[in-house]
């Protein structure tokens, strides 16, 4: 599978470049899941999904373990850290 990594927000130092990147919504719709569908496995909204995959949010660890599990991936597969 070819990856298209997204940007999620700098780290909390604010330097902006460093980086967590995102491969969730390539992997939820391979894995025909809707937002609201990823979101209810995983116990958050529709509008915290949206927000991963436009890089608008950064999840905790216990959240992108939650959704590496539902997608059947790892957690590095969903998202890398960029400095």
């Amino acid at each position: 599978m070819s990856t298209t990594w997204e940007p999620l927000c700098a780290t909390e130092t604010g330097n902006m470049a460093e980086r967590v990147e995102s491969n969730l919504r390539e992997y939820r719709t391979s894995a025909s899941l809707t937002q609201a569908q990823l979101a209810a496995d995983v116990g958050v909204t529709r509008q915290t999904i949206i927000a991963i995959e436009r890089g608008n949010y950064t999840p905790s660890i216990l959240l992108a373990l939650k959704l590496a599990r539902a997608l059947g991936v790892t957690v590095e597969e969903l998202f890398r850290y960029v400095e």
